[in-house]
């Protein structure tokens, strides 16, 4: 199934990305943000669960924001 996420807090607007049944997570993309980053971000995340997303990026933070991009993946997909 594919998701759309609407992030808070942070430059980039929306996280879209395919969840099997099982908690795979594929086609990880986001709109807006750093570029370079959140493509290395989406392939590293590529074919884990949400589980293993969530235990690596959850709490991550950017600069004084109390969130991340990284941060904001990993509660879409613990959603």
């Amino acid at each position: 199934m594919q998701i759309t996420y609407k992030t808070q807090g942070v430059c980039a607007r929306s996280i879209t990305f395919d969840k099997d049944e099982s908690g795979k997570i594929t086609n990880i993309s986001f709109e807006g943000g750093c570029n370079g980053n959140l493509k290395a971000i989406s392939k590293l995340c590529e074919g884990m669960t949400a589980d293993e997303i969530a235990a690596k990026l959850k709490g991550n933070t950017c600069g004084f924001k109390s969130t991340s991009c990284a941060d904001q993946l990993a509660i879409a997909v613990s959603k």
